[in-house]
């Protein structure tokens, strides 16, 4: 479960990355922290 979380949160950071890189800046950030919420290592929602 933890390797799928990490999958989820790298997929999810990189997205928003790009969509600032992309000019989306709100979108981006957005990802981004939702990112770190799943991601096992940050405050998982899921635990």
């Amino acid at each position: 479960m933890d390797l799928i979380l990490w999958l989820i949160a790298a997929v999810l950071v990189v997205a928003g990355i790009v969509n600032i890189v992309r000019g989306s800046l709100l979108f981006g950030i957005v990802l981004i922290v939702v990112g770190l919420l799943v991601g096992p290592g940050g405050v998982s929602v899921f635990s």
